[in-house]
Parts: structure tokens; C-alpha cells; sequence
């Protein structure tokens, strides 16, 4: 093959939304279409298949890495007991993906009837997000009885409902072109559905580049199960949360989302001659640790625990945070980010001196753990003074980001990165249920372009608190009733990017189409940090900017991210020959 040109012609249909399959179900009148869809768009119950031409699917992937694609299905009559079966993919020369190794879930779909503050765009429906796995997701086992399973599954007429297929290429994969057969099955009728995968031949690294701090699901699951018995609800907690803080690390790092490890399992303690020293049955559980989830940032304590006036107890802080110092070392040569969250975004006087005082006792250490703080690199107010030389990363929202101050604190060897919360007062790729699917894909190509390495957001992915039952109710921050006029701002799916799986037969998470998308956009993202590290990032930049233009301006269309996405695969195979 011609490996400079064939990454291209392979991904080019990805985004396309193809009829598969046109055949009577129930009866002579009834059909039942099936079709496919690129991963960043979205099908409401409402939506109904578009024109297009040619059945199946083509997707592209690199060694160890996910790519995916959805079977979308619609019947003039219903239809009962309707399952998807996966198929072997072949490599004609040799070589094969598996079908047991794929991960197959049914999309569930939220009734949203108002839309997100500040969507102007919003329309009434049922929206697919939480998706319901066909097997248990560490052990593979079937699911048992519970609220929701994936199949089978009883399709209601005249609605469009989703299935989701996850692929993933080992890193031992041959090159090459890949094809086989997924099937529609209902009432013993198969629709079948052709699927072509190229893998490219070049993989992603294990450890991913972009550093991410999207939170721990089972802190906020802790609390909402807590409120929830506290009220007399009948939800009682799990019976055994270290299965949950496992599920939800496999789940995570298999979404390329750093985990933390199991509460109380680091703890420097103090030594007899003043210093700080962590158990080292600790630091082997760590380097494991680290390991097994391809940990790239830890977050440490605020050492506020062990000091309480850093200035007077420089010293004592110091010690501390050669502990952790220690830890890092053993590491190596892992690139592990340590960082202690330093504050919140700081919004007053009061708290900038409190980030001043803090920050710049623990950088006087010249310790290797950095402080973050969820701010931008300008001042708020000239009269609070700034943060400079308190601060080693910043994390302004996407909306407060000037490159120009951005790129002043980058020459000092400071460190950008960036969040979402809520909507801003300008139009940024929001993450809420109900706008488009690529917003949570395209903040990456905006952030690489920008020099952002991180991304970091709220509520551990799973705030929950203010709803009763997230599978049913998709207002999971809502702010209404604090106003008198009960028009407060409402926000779907905020904080929320993971579901209580009880609800689909175990313990844990579940995952939604914006986890996926959100795993999406951090494998794009190492594309463009491979050919950076070629040397090839003004290439990279060149493919990047006509898509990614700021947080304010980026290109709406899925299939043009996945038509760059194959550009970018090209050179990065031209570069290995």
C-alpha cells in the first residue's frame, strides 16, 4: 500500500451515515432500517436515517487505540427481542481483531424538555447518553437481572434507537485492511452490516501525553449515596467499595482518564529526625499502581494538612515535600505530573493572598510537585496583585484564555492547562447533554493548538447530587429554585459524565457517548503530540488550524476532524519509513 496516502482514503466514509440495510421485519408493509453513523454524531429518537449512499462502515485506527462506530436501527412496526451480534474483522494476509474483544453496549436515551442555559440551539427529545454494556465491563460476563439491560431489545415503532461499538487495535496488530461482519438480529431476521477497518501502522504510546484531571467518581458516589439513605431513601451504599474504586479505574484508564489511587494508600509519615519518609510497602503499591492504570499526574494533599502558616513552617513543609519528592523519583523514567490543587478559582482578594502565600512557600521548596490553580494567567483585579511566581499550572476555562498572557508564563517555564464548567458568556464547545456530541471532542484539537497539556473538570464525573435517579433525570445541576421566579440556570449533564451502574446489574459506572467522545478527543490529541515530537509540528499545525481556530470559533462538522485526523496519520507514517 501507499502508506502516505492510504490513511486518507481510509477514514474518508467514517463520518458518512450509511444506509446498511432496508428489509421487512414484521411484515410485508414493515421495515426495518439499519444504518451507521461516525462516533461524534448524535441520533435522537426523532431522527430518522438520511440519505446516504453505500451500507456498512470504514473506519482507521492506530495500534492501541479505541475507534468506534454506532448501528442505529428504526422500524415502521415493532419489534421484539432485537440484538447485534459482533463478527471476527480479517486481515487477508493475516491477522485478526477479535469480535470477543470488542465492548457492545445499547444507547439509553433521556427525555430532555428544557434545554441547557444559553442554548439557543436546544430542541425538546429523547437524547442517547448513558450507554448499557452487554457484559459485565471487567469480568465479561453476562449481566443479571437489573432496571435496564442491553438486549434483548424491544424496539417501539417509528423510533430511532442506538446500539455503540467499541474496537480496539492491539498494539501487536499487523497493518493493514481488516473486514467482517456485524449483524442486526430481530425475530430470527439478519440485517448485516460490513465493517472495514485500516489499521495504520504506527501505535499510540501507553501512557497518554495530554494530563488529565476529570476527577474520582467514587468520592462524589460516596456523598450521593450517603444523601440518599440520610432522606430515607431506599438506595443503599455498595457493599464493597474497593470493587467500585476498581471498576471505576479500569473504566477510566481504558478511556485514557487518570485515576487516583484507593484513599489513605500514600501518606508520608515523620521520621524521628524531622523528616518525611512514605511507607515503601506504599511506594511499591504506587509504582503498581501506576502501572497497571497508565497513570500520567497524581494528585498529592494540600499540605495544609500537615502545615499551618507555610511561611513560619517553611522547613516543615519542605521535609514533606521531599517525601513526595522521593516517590517521583522512584518513577522515573516515567513522566509522572504531581500536583497539588491549590485553589479553586480564586475570586476575591482574600483568595488571591491565600494562593500568594501558599503557592509561593511551596515553590520556594523546589519541589517536584507543582501547584495548580484553577485560574487564567491575568489578574482579575489589579488591586488583588497577581499570582505570578505563585502558580506552576494554570487552568483558566476555556472562555478565560488569552494566548498572549498564556504564552508569558510558558516562557517561564509555567504550565497551561484548561477546564469546562457550566456555560460561559461566549460560545465555547460547552459539555452539556444537549449540545452537539463533538464539543467534547474538538476542545482538544483547540487546546494542542494553543500549547495546552491538561484538562481538568468538576464533580468527579459523576455529581449526581441533585437528582434523584441520573438515568431518568438529566437536570444534574439545577439551579432554579434558587431564584424566586423558579427561572434559575439548569444545566443538563453538568458535573455528570458517568451513570450509577447498579441500574444496569453491577456496581460502579457506566459510560456515556461524551466519555467516549472525551477518549476520542485525548487520542487525537496524541496524533498531534507524535509528530511534535518528530519534529513535524508546523506541519501538524497546518492541518490543525483550519478546524480548530480558537475556543470561539471551530469547524461544526464531525467528518472534516475525521478526514484531518487521516492527514495526520499520514505523516506520522511517512515519518517512520
Amino acid at each position: 500500500m501507499n502508506p502516505s496516502a492510504s490513511p486518507c482514503r481510509a477514514v474518508r466514509a467514517v463520518a458518512l451515515v450509511a444506509v446498511a440495510s432496508v428489509q421487512p421485519v414484521c411484515s410485508a408493509q414493515a421495515e426495518m432500517r439499519v444504518w451507521t453513523a461516525a462516533a461524534t454524531v448524535r441520533f435522537l429518537r426523532a431522527n430518522t436515517p438520511p440519505r446516504a449512499a453505500g451500507p456498512g462502515v470504514r473506519l482507521a485506527a492506530a495500534r492501541n487505540e479505541w475507534v468506534s462506530f454506532q448501528i442505529l436501527v428504526r422500524s415502521d412496526a415493532a419489534a421484539s427481542g432485537l440484538t447485534v451480534q459482533g463478527g471476527d474483522l480479517r486481515r487477508g494476509a493475516g491477522g485478526v481483531l477479535r469480535a470477543a474483544e470488542a465492548r457492545l453496549f445499547r444507547q439509553h436515551q433521556l427525555h430532555l424538555a428544557t434545554g441547557t442555559y444559553r442554548n439557543d440551539t436546544f430542541r425538546p427529545g429523547w437524547y442517547p447518553d448513558a450507554l448499557v454494556p452487554f457484559a459485565h465491563p471487567v469480568t465479561g460476563k453476562p449481566l443479571g437481572a437489573a432496571r435496564f439491560r442491553a438486549v434483548p431489545f424491544d424496539l417501539p415503532a417509528d423510533q430511532t434507537h442506538g446500539f455503540w461499538v467499541d474496537l480496539h487495535v492491539p498494539s501487536d496488530a499487523r497493518a493493514g485492511t481488516y473486514r467482517g461482519t456485524y449483524r442486526v438480529v430481530a425475530r430470527g431476521r439478519r440485517i448485516d452490516v460490513p465493517v472495514t477497518l485500516e489499521v495504520w501502522d504506527f501505535a499510540l504510546p501507553r501512557v497518554s501525553t495530554l494530563r488529565t484531571a476529570l476527577g474520582w467518581p467514587p468520592l462524589r458516589m460516596r456523598g450521593y449515596y450517603a444523601s440518599k439513605t440520610r432522606a430515607g431513601k431506599t438506595r443503599t451504599p455498595p457493599a464493597d467499595w474497593a470493587a467500585v474504586e476498581t471498576q471505576c479505574a479500569e473504566m477510566l484508564t481504558r478511556h485514557r482518564v487518570n485515576c487516583l489511587p484507593p484513599r489513605g494508600t500514600l501518606a508520608p509519615k515523620r521520621q524521628a529526625d524531622g523528616s518525611y519518609a512514605i511507607p515503601a510497602e506504599q511506594i511499591r503499591a504506587l509504582k503498581a499502581f501506576v502501572r497497571r492504570y497508565h497513570v500520567n499526574a497524581i494528585r498529592i494533599p494540600h499540605p495544609r494538612g500537615v502545615v499551618k502558616d507555610p511561611d513560619r513552617e517553611q522547613a516543615r513543609l519542605s521535609a514533606w515535600l521531599r517525601a513526595w519528592d522521593a516517590a517521583a523519583e522512584t518513577l522515573r523514567p516515567q513522566d509522572i505530573t504531581f500536583y497539588t490543587y491549590l485553589k479553586d478559582e480564586p475570586n476575591d482578594a482574600e483568595a488571591y493572598r491565600y494562593v500568594q502565600t501558599w503557592g509561593s512557600a511551596v515553590r520556594r521548596a523546589r519541589s517536584a510537585v507543582k501547584v495548580l490553580v484553577v485560574e487564567q494567567t491575568w489578574t482579575q483585579n489589579a488591586a488583588w496583585g497577581d499570582l505570578h511566581g505563585a502558580v506552576d499550572i494554570w487552568c483558566p476555562l476555556f472562555s478565560l484564555f488569552k494566548p498572549d498572557s498564556a504564552a508569558k508564563r510558558r516562557a517561564l517555564g509555567e504550565t497551561i492547562w484548561t477546564y469546562t464548567a457550566l456555560c460561559q458568556r461566549r460560545p465555547t464547545p460547552w459539555w452539556h447533554t444537549d449540545w452537539p456530541l463533538l464539543n467534547y471532542r474538538v476542545w482538544s484539537w483547540i487546546a494542542w493548538r494553543n500549547d495546552i497539556s491538561g484538562i481538568l473538570y468538576w464533580g468527579g464525573m459523576s455529581f449526581w447530587k441533585h437528582v434523584e435517579d441520573p438515568w431518568s433525570d438529566p437536570e444534574t445541576y439545577d439551579l432554579r429554585s434558587r431564584r424566586p421566579d423558579n427561572k434559575g440556570p439548569l444545566y443538563n449533564g453538568e458535573g455528570s459524565i458517568v451513570y450509577p451502574a447498579r441500574a444496569v446489574g453491577y456496581e460502579g459506572i457506566a459510560p456515556s457517548l461524551r466519555l467516549k467522545a472525551i477518549r476520542d478527543a485525548i487520542e487525537d490529541y496524541e496524533y498531534l503530540a507524535l509528530l511534535a515530537r518528530k519534529g513535524l509540528a508546523a506541519q501538524a499545525r497546518k492541518v490543525v488550524a483550519p478546524l480548530a481556530e480558537s475556543w470561539y470559533a471551530w469547524h461544526r462538522d464531525p467528518a472534516a476532524y475525521e478526514t484531518a485526523r487521516a492527514r495526520l496519520a499520514a505523516l506520522i507514517v511517512r515519518a517512520r519509513r
